[in-house]
């Protein structure tokens, strides 16, 4: 028996729900490892990552299971914040959280797991996993479905939509079929110290600071100017390298007009250092509506028999009607506020089909 005893390594952040994952993992029959992966801190910004590590530390005692520290410090810094600094100074607007999640995560935490025995990994994402069998093609064509957590509000599948079969035959959610509210009950019931504790930050530095102050280390303030939708100058700003399309804060009026509206960025010239501006009233300029989008770095998980189908363009947000066209997808309804650089991610009612890289947009 002891023979099929399955070798899991969790990936311990600290925090309830990865506690709560190892925990249920072990009651499971599993043999269970902790892992706490120490990602890149920049110097001058606080981070808990030693209380972290200490709390992860905890569960292991309690559980009495092995405790490896797995040091991706310079992996996490090349991969996942040079990759975004260097996406923001061509005036895109990466998603860390995707990168953190296919490069580290299910990366180089999941390459070090299976070179040293383990069988899967686990980690707390709000999201399920289910081993399906292709009809008629027989076991060796196995895949895995990829769907939303239980919990909508906490659901995290737009961030995994990089992993492949290979990598999701691997990975195991523990807690994406449970609420947020019965996680911490479960942590209550197996006397675990993080059933109090706040939920951890994926990437600790960036929870805790303006993303455009920590950009300005890297990519010095330029004074600029804030055009209207005729091109003349009614502001000015920091640098154009530093806002998305969409955003309504962070630059300076001028020049106000007597229907003092909010403002929104409809477009920037990353080389002549300008944001365009426009207000969200009477059916909305057209620029600020895109139709369809361009992708790239496309990820499909799974086949995908239609081609009407609903997507994300950012997290949490309601999921958009659309249609999917080779490396194009065109939305039902034009939307506002997309940015090359995103995350789109596809889906078929829960399941998670995978996405790509917002490259181009196509206004009205």
């Amino acid at each position: 028996m002891k023979n099929n005893i399955k070798k899991v390594f969790v990936g311990l952040s600290g925090g309830v729900d990865s506690a709560v994952s190892a925990t249920l993992l072990q009651k499971d029959g599993y043999e269970v490892t902790g892992v706490f992966i120490k990602a890149w801190t920049p110097e001058g910004y606080p981070c808990s990552w030693k209380e972290d590590r200490r709390s992860a530390m905890r569960v292991c005692a309690i559980l009495n299971i092995p405790f490896i520290t797995l040091d991706l410090e310079k992996e996490y810094k090349k991969e996942v914040v040079d990759y975004m600094i260097a996406q923001y100074k061509v005036g895109r607007t990466p998603n860390p959280d995707v990168m953190c999640n296919k490069e580290i995560k299910f990366g180089h935490f999941l390459k070090f797991a299976l070179k040293n025995g383990a069988d899967f990994v686990a980690t707390g994402h709000y999201a399920r996993v289910f081993p399906l069998l292709n009809q008629g093609e027989g076991d060796a064509k196995r895949g895995v479905r990829l769907m939303e957590g239980a919990d909508k509000n906490k659901d995290q599948s737009y961030f995994l939509w990089t992993l492949t079969q290979d990598q999701l035959k691997h990975i195991l959610f523990p807690i994406g079929h449970l609420q947020k509210s019965e996680v911490r009950k479960l942590a209550k019931k197996f006397n675990l110290p993080q059933a109090e504790r706040k939920d951890s930050q994926g990437l600790c530095f960036l929870g805790k600071v303006d993303m455009k102050e920590f950009l300005s280390r890297y990519m010095p303030p330029q004074i600029g100017a804030v055009l209207d939708l005729e091109g003349k100058k009614i502001g000015h700003h920091n640098g154009a390298l530093f806002f998305t399309i969409g955003e309504r804060h962070g630059f300076t009026i001028t020049k106000k007009s007597n229907k003092e509206m909010p403002l929104y960025v409809i477009s920037k010239n990353i080389k002549k250092n300008t944001i365009t501006v426009a207000p969200q009233h009477f059916g909305r300029p057209s620029k600020m509506l895109v139709k369809e989008v361009e992708l790239k770095d496309i990820n499909l998980i799974g086949k995908i028999s239609k081609k009407d189908l609903l997507c994300r363009i950012r997290y949490r947000q309601e999921k958009i009607s659309c249609r999917i066209e080779k490396d194009k997808v065109i939305f039902d309804k034009p939307q506002m506020g997309i940015s090359p650089g995103q995350s789109l991610v596809l889906y078929d009612g829960e399941i998670c089909l995978g996405g790509g890289i917002i490259d181009s947009t196509s206004s009205l």
